[in-house]
């Protein structure tokens, strides 16, 4: 049975239309240059996952309040800063789908465009004194950039342990979704115990999250085509990991070379999805990812019962049936 992202919403169906307009205000600007970007912005926002994690988890934790829709607010404005610096850094023209900040504008602009969306999310915590959502927020921003920045010093050497990676999709990825929750479950009034609680839950779901991402590269039959694109960026992930964990030193060393130098060749890059398939590198990163749906889901059954607990449930399902 397919998960549908609306059925999930339904029971902050009202709120996320609500929140919608107030963030559209919360970006509004007398510069014209800068309102037409922030337009553009929100124009091509996504399936609003974050935000859907903040109320269902404030809805979870005893209701949704005025301050759920400020720290779901501060975590698209900040988030969406990181994502348009991550353009410049990346030099990508493209961001699901849509022309990037900095391939429409330029890159200083993309630059001063993500300071700007930073300052307001920070001015907009202050004004209303939302100060422990603030500090939610501003740890995992500070979680991201040093998870990426591990990363790029691990990529240089294409060496990374297990332990190394879940390090990097822990900040990376999981930190997010991870003060997602908490700020929901901190909105609403909660216990700091409740609080952790939530921001663990979030975690995890956040590690299948990542998880699930690092498969499509492999493809399968539910997700069609191998996409390589990790492997040509030279990213090392779990199924990869596992796989030259447990090859002879001559393959490893092949296997290596291959991504080092020949990663932008198809031809060489079905050889490395060949090899990561045939040493059950597949198997063991969906069982990773199984194990984090499933210790998620233990955190959520010692929450009261809700129609949000529910959706939230479903949120986690959809996480690692999702096809894209």
């Amino acid at each position: 049975m397919s998960i549908n992202i609306k059925d999930i919403q339904a029971p902050i169906a009202n709120e996320m239309k609500e929140f919608e307009s107030k963030f559209r205000n919360s970006m509004k600007t007398d510069v014209m240059l800068l309102d037409q970007i922030m337009k553009y912005i929100i124009h091509r926002k996504g399936k609003q996952i974050r935000p859907m994690f903040v109320f269902l988890t404030a809805g979870m934790c005893g209701g949704i309040e005025e301050a759920t829709y400020r720290g779901a607010s501060l975590i698209e404005l900040l988030h969406t800063a990181t994502l348009v610096h991550d353009d410049v850094v990346d030099d990508s023209n493209y961001r699901r789908g849509f022309f990037s900040i900095n391939a429409l504008w330029k890159n200083k602009i993309a630059v001063l465009v993500g300071d700007y969306l930073l300052s307001r999310g920070l001015l907009l915590s202050v004004d209303n004194e939302d100060f422990d959502l603030l500090k939610l927020v501003s740890s995992a921003v500070k979680e991201m950039s040093e998870g990426e920045l591990l990363q790029i010093e691990k990529a240089r050497k294409l060496d990374i342990s297990e332990e190394v990676y879940f390090d990097v999709i822990r900040q990376k990825t999981a930190s997010l979704i991870a003060s997602c929750c908490a700020v929901g479950a901190a909105s609403a009034g909660s216990s700091p115990e409740v609080v952790e609680k939530s921001r663990l839950l979030g975690e995890k779901i956040g590690m299948a999250f990542q998880i699930k991402d690092d498969l499509f590269d492999y493809g399968n039959a539910e997700i069609g085509k191998p996409t390589g694109i990790d492997i040509k960026e030279k990213k090392m992930t779990l199924p990869l990991i596992y796989a030259l964990n447990h090859a002879d030193r001559s393959t490893k060393s092949k296997i290596i070379n291959l991504v080092k130098r020949h990663s932008n060749k198809p031809a060489k890059v079905t050889e490395v999805i060949d090899f990561v398939k045939q040493s059950g590198g597949i198997s063991y990163t969906q069982n990773a990812m199984m194990n984090y749906m499933n210790e998620a889901n233990e955190i959520l059954a010692s929450f009261p019962d809700s129609e949000y607990k529910t959706a939230l449930e479903g949120l986690v399902q959809f996480t690692i049936e999702r096809t894209k």
